[in-house]
């Protein structure tokens, strides 16, 4: 993650066009796409608001995420679970069989975005764009409130209006 220092007045403004334009310059970042097995030395890294695919040990019957809060696991059919970062941490993952033995237990650490991400300070006031190509505001963990919270509820009325199809709102 890459942050930047900005002042009130009509440089921030300015000053995230900047940026922008920077980041979109630089190269594009591979993301592997194969399943990271459970049992690979070692913990895993999976990124805030991205999610890993998991191969379980054969005979897992019970999947057990050390804090929820941190990382979330949801098993699919074939021995394959899903891990999905909430929050910035370490927590870790620990496979069960049917007898309550462990099977495996791996740490997890959330890092920050994968995505270019720009972090604009005014003051104590912090605001999160994520500049793939273009900046455009994002929900992160850690913004101002006010920023956060009208992020969300754009974000809320925008997916309100997907599912209802578009409709007006009623007056």
């Amino acid at each position: 993650m890459t942050a930047f220092a900005c002042h009130r007045g009509p440089w921030p403004g300015l000053f995230l066009a900047f940026a922008c334009t920077v980041f979109a310059g630089a190269s594009n970042t591979a993301f592997a796409t194969e399943p990271v097995p459970a049992s690979a030395a070692g913990g895993m890294v999976v990124y805030l608001d991205q999610a890993k695919i998991v191969k379980l040990p054969e005979r897992t019957a019970t999947l057990v995420i050390g804090n929820p809060l941190i990382a979330d696991a949801v098993v699919q059919p074939g021995g394959v679970a899903v891990i999905t970062a909430k929050s910035y941490g370490a927590t870790n993952l620990v496979a069960l069989d049917r007898n309550g033995a462990t099977l495996s237990d791996h740490s997890i650490q959330v890092v920050g975005p994968a995505d270019r991400v720009v972090v604009v300070y005014r003051g104590i006031d912090r605001e999160t764009y994520s500049c793939m190509p273009n900046c455009e505001r994002r929900i992160t963990i850690g913004d101002t409130a006010g920023y956060f919270t009208a992020n969300l509820g754009q974000l809320g009325a925008f997916s309100s209006q997907a599912q209802g199809g578009g409709a007006a709102p009623a007056k």
